[in-house]
């Protein structure tokens, strides 16, 4: 398995007036030995500068110095950490900038915004930005908070620092803070799976970037118990499938790339995949962790190259239908001893399989659905294979995905030696739609985990029962859905309006740092045209989520819309929904319509119309700190767009609570 890197909180931590009479070699020399990687002698001399300068700099200040302190979720080192009366500063040098980078500003709003929302004694304390760029002209000190409590990140060349720290204790009375309490505090980051994948790719712990609190099911402890379960079918040369439930954004994927980062590794023979039919998360993820490599290396001085690394990536992720082809053709078994199956309630059924393969392959008489063919591929191993199948509750968005009972069924089938094990929860009814899944599975095969069922959404971190809120608001339970809305909204902003240049604005106003905004809507959605909302133009997936907010190919261009299919299992911080007369609420219900031609037709058919509320669903849990939902006016001139097409959804997701936008 590969090897887990152990990650030290900080560097250096100590009072001010101890720091200030220690020799720069000492505390030199407890940077050097805590650092991870080789010592390069650019990074040693900017060490020896920002001691001297800090020893000098903080002579007539009192609290607490850290250095390099650990921030998980990014990967990075806040360079110092002061904690001076009740006010922490999270200082970024730029040693001989003369100029104050734009991205080093977003770098270190980031770190004030990490510490606020995942650091457990930061969450009711001012925080301070602070870019120091020791060349450049020093600006004037103007301390201005945000309503969390965050200050807008102030630029200095060092020389104003104490006058900084000293203002700030003018700031409203509060208690100092307890430096030892604020170090051994708890740290329960949410990253996104974009970050996650960088994280865990780079050798860290899950444990390192995923929150542990009382509140959110332990992704660590669903993690163990697979593990022990891929040990023990490795020990005695069985076969076994897990099936771990969860609701949105509680962490499956998360979950089931730990695991297969941990046992993907070449040199000990434990090979590991980690496999999605979703073409845009397999992209994204796959250029995320070659970007990363690529930075990683720049910042160690060392040049990695692109090609080489997402060569390594394709090794670790895959499209599953790029597997499943390369198995049709190689009657091996697979090098693979363990694989991962993500969202496998979308695996296509015998028929929609059979039809590609016909179309696509020249293969006319192919009989089996694809969990059957996929299970059968690992069945080739004499000794032993794991297949853990991540499984979302009302998540099936396109035509010929089979559901979660099919693969119960190519179990029954043909699979009676292997060992199922599964949640009590699997038996909800979002997973089985009124289908009983295991009745005709063997008493024996059948092994029960209550961990392997995460039921708290970590996607949102400001609130856990937004996912509660969206079901509740898409099967019309209208009491619930008020319910829920009164208690996440005092930390999960959710608005409505008419008017998609306001909802844009509050995009922009809203997000700080490197946080991530952008328009989706339904592919169904094809009236938003109107309003500049395009959803038959495609968006490369890559360029939408990971470039910076000024390319134009950006999500936060504000250009682009992206649709369920571009952003199932990604997210973004802060979304606008664009909701059209797909699907539009008549004051009791909700209604399907498809447009086709030049008009809208009613939508007859049940898995269509269920196709379409999950279509909703993925769009509605998409943001994890806040979205607003854009329906547009109408108007009597177009027939495709009447004002009670949009009037009735405008009216009914009012009622639940949410408040126009002004």
């Amino acid at each position: 398995m590969r090897e887990i890197k152990q990650m030290n909180r900080y560097y250096y931590a100590d009072e001010i007036k101890n720091f200030l009479k220690q020799n720069a070699s000492f505390i030199l020399g407890n940077l050097s030995a805590r650092h991870e990687f080789a010592l390069q002698e650019q990074q040693r001399n900017a060490w020896v500068i920002q001691i001297e300068l800090l020893q000098a700099w903080l002579l007539h200040i009192e609290g607490h110095i850290i250095f390099e302190y650990h921030i998980p979720r990014m990967g990075r080192r806040v360079d110092c950490v002061v904690i001076s009366g009740n006010t922490v500063f999270a200082l970024e040098f730029k040693i001989g900038a003369r100029l104050y980078d734009r991205q080093a500003i977003i770098q270190v709003t980031d770190y004030a915004l990490d510490l606020k929302n995942f650091h457990e004694q930061s969450h009711f304390v001012p925080i301070i930005p602070i870019l120091i760029c020791t060349q450049a002209i020093d600006q004037p000190t103007v301390i201005e908070f945000y309503d969390d409590g965050i200050a807008k990140p102030l630029l200095t060349n060092g020389q104003s620092l104490a006058s900084i720290i000293q203002q700030a204790q003018h700031q409203p009375d509060a208690s100092p803070i307890d430096a030892k309490v604020w170090l051994a505090s708890r740290y329960k980051p949410t990253p996104t799976i974009v970050e996650a994948a960088q994280a865990l790719y780079r050798g860290h712990q899950v444990v390192d970037i995923s929150r542990s609190d009382a509140g959110a099911e332990n992704l660590s402890r669903t993690s163990a118990t697979i593990l022990k379960i891929i040990q023990t079918s490795k020990q005695h040369n069985k076969k076994s499938i897990c099936f771990l439930t969860g609701v949105p954004g509680a962490g499956k994927t998360l979950a089931g790339l730990n695991l297969a980062n941990t046992w993907h590794s070449v040199p000990d023979d434990q090979h590991a995949v980690f496999l999605s039919g979703n073409g845009p998360l397999v992209a994204v993820l796959r250029e995320a962790l070659a970007r990363s490599e690529v930075d990683a290396g720049r910042d160690q001085g060392v040049k990695v190259n692109k090609a080489h690394i997402l060569g390594r990536t394709k090794a670790f992720i895959q499209n599953i239908h790029h597997f499943r082809d390369n198995a049709f053709s190689d009657h091996r078994p697979p090098v693979e001893h363990v694989v991962v199956f993500d969202e496998a309630q979308r695996a296509w059924n015998k028929q929609h399989t059979a039809s590609f393969m016909k179309r696509k392959k020249g293969i006319a008489d192919f009989g089996q659905s694809e969990p059957e063919f996929l299970i059968g591929v690992l069945d080739r191993h004499q000794d032993w294979a794991t297949v853990i199948c991540l499984i979302g509750g009302g998540q099936e968005i396109n035509t010929g995905e089979a559901g979660l009972q099919e693969w119960f069924l190519s179990l029954e089938r043909s699979f009676p030696h292997w060992q199922i094990h599964i949640s009590s929860r699997l038996a909800d009814a979002e997973y089985i739609q009124g289908v009983k899944l295991y009745d005709a599975c063997q008493t024996s095969q059948l092994v029960l985990h209550d961990d392997l069922h995460l039921a708290v959404s970590v996607r949102s971190f400001r609130s856990e029962k937004v996912a509660a809120f969206v079901k509740a608001t898409l099967d019309c339970e209208v009491a619930i859905a008020q319910k829920l809305y009164l208690e996440i909204s005092q930390t999960y902003p959710i608005y409505i309006t008419r008017n998609i240049q306001l909802a844009k604005d509050w995009l922009r106003a809203k997000a700080r740092g490197s946080e991530r905004y952008g328009m989706i809507a339904s592919s169904g959605a094809i009236r938003l045209k109107g309003f500049g909302i395009h959803v038959q133009h495609t968006i490369d997936p890559i360029n939408w989520f990971l470039n910076n907010a000024g390319d134009v190919r950006s999500c936060c261009f504000l250009e682009d819309v992206a649709t369920e299919f571009d952003v199932q299992g990604l997210e973004l911080d802060w979304t606008c929904v664009a909701w059209d007369a797909d699907l539009r609420h008549d004051g009791t219900q909700w209604l399907c319509r498809s447009f086709r031609g030049t008009q809208w037709q009613t939508v007859k058919d049940e898995d269509a119309k269920r196709y379409l509320k999950n279509a909703y669903r993925v769009l509605l849990t998409r943001a994890r700190q806040g979205m607003v939902i854009f329906v547009p006016q109408g108007t009597p001139d177009d027939q495709t767009r009447l004002p009670d097409f949009y009037d009735q959804t405008f009216r009914y997701l009012t009622q639940l609570g949410l408040v126009e936008l002004r």
